[in-house]
């Protein structure tokens, strides 16, 4: 079964512990719907991109936080 993760970064690529620790994800929808709920904490607390994995595989990213502000 495929592990759905993700990778936070500021916007200079460093990556950064999210103030909001990730469960564990066994779908793509599982895993953009927990980011959809704590995007706001997340950028709050340092991470201003993030990308999502499955498995080792880069699924897509980076994805800017500051945009979803802005929105």
């Amino acid at each position: 079964m495929a592990e759905w993760t993700w990778r936070f970064e500021k916007a200079d690529g460093t990556e950064v512990q999210p103030v909001v620790q990730p469960e564990e994800f066994t779908t793509q929808g599982d895993a953009e719907s927990w980011i959809g709920e704590v995007w706001k904490e997340l950028l709050e607390g340092g991470a201003e991109q993030v990308f999502l994995f499955e498995d080792s595989t880069q699924i897509y990213g980076p994805m800017s936080l500051r945009e979803a502000s802005e929105a």
